[in-house]
């Protein structure tokens, strides 16, 4: 069953756009039950629109505090049915009462890799920093500013010539892939929060998933030979997977491997299909599909 959403934007929506293109190819078991914002003219209310979900503008400016912010909130989003809150730039804290409502289901994405460089200027602080590796997480809100545990996060390259909008670039491109993912993962009820790590619990070994439908083994065998035929070494591929060489050569030869391995190998080949930056390390690894 799908897990009932809704989404908080305050500007263009360009992350919930990455929500609803995989809710709509099937891969993400869920259903975006409203989108609110607390701008108006907000780009990501006009992006709900054009597929047909609710969407309510709720001015934050037209309350007295932000508990009764808050409280304007929470009743649009039970009254929607949602059971859980993606935000997607929404440039609000949320209150306690708010988090409270919701435990462990409410979700943020933020463009640097935590704890580094929080706050609204993640891509500019990086680059203007000097950092050689920069990226995007994925977290559980609490009542401290992108201080939640970490559910996952992804690498990008950052260089000497960038700013905060070259580099924001190449992790947004991230982002519209680990946010799904996670949401996912959520919905599938194998997070597990304790303290500040979450641990994701596996799927039935030998299953994966892309674009809706079952990946056989021998499709990602099939798969394997051909990113060698384009000149990639089986150590380089396990390499980029994360697993030992061993276990692509169990997969090869028809042996059984974990589904984490199966995982990891596929989305290590799709990513060198897409065109995907070999430099960039997602962990936990991204799922066929994302």
């Amino acid at each position: 069953m799908a897990l009932p959403i809704a989404v908080l934007v305050s500007g263009s929506g360009s992350n919930l756009q990455s929500i609803i293109d995989r809710i709509e190819a099937g891969v993400l078991d869920a259903e975006i039950k409203v989108v609110i914002s607390n701008k108006p003219g907000a780009y990501g209310l006009e992006r709900a629109d054009k597929h047909g979900i609710e969407s309510r503008l709720i001015p934050h400016d037209e309350y007295e505090s932000r508990d009764e912010f808050d409280l304007a909130l929470m009743r649009a989003i039970n009254g929607a049915g949602a059971e859980a809150v993606v935000l997607a730039g929404f440039m609000r804290i949320l209150t306690p009462g708010f988090l409270h409502s919701f435990p462990q289901r409410v979700l943020n994405i933020h463009p640097a890799l935590l704890p580094s460089f929080p706050g609204v200027h993640g891509q500019g602080d990086a680059a203007d920093y000097g950092v050689k590796v920069s990226g995007c997480t994925v977290h559980f809100v609490d009542e401290q500013m992108d201080h939640g545990p970490v559910i996952i996060q992804a690498t990008v390259p950052a260089y000497a010539d960038d700013d905060g909008d070259s580099l924001g670039a190449r992790i947004l491109k991230m982002e519209h892939r680990i946010y799904p993912q996670a949401i996912q993962w959520l919905a599938q009820g194998r997070l597990k929060v304790e303290g500040r790590k979450v641990h994701l619990a596996a799927e039935t070994p030998g299953k994966a998933v892309a674009a809706g439908k079952a990946v056989s083994v021998d499709e990602l065998k099939a798969r394997v030979d051909n990113r060698v035929r384009a000149g990639f070494t089986r150590v380089a591929l396990a390499g980029l997977a994360g697993v030992p060489e061993a276990v692509l050569e169990d997969l090869m030869a028809g042996r059984e491997i974990t589904a984490r391995a199966f995982t990891a190998l596929y989305n290590a080949v799709a990513s060198l299909a897409q065109g995907q930056d070999p430099a960039c390390l997602v962990n936990p690894p991204l799922e066929p599909g994302f």
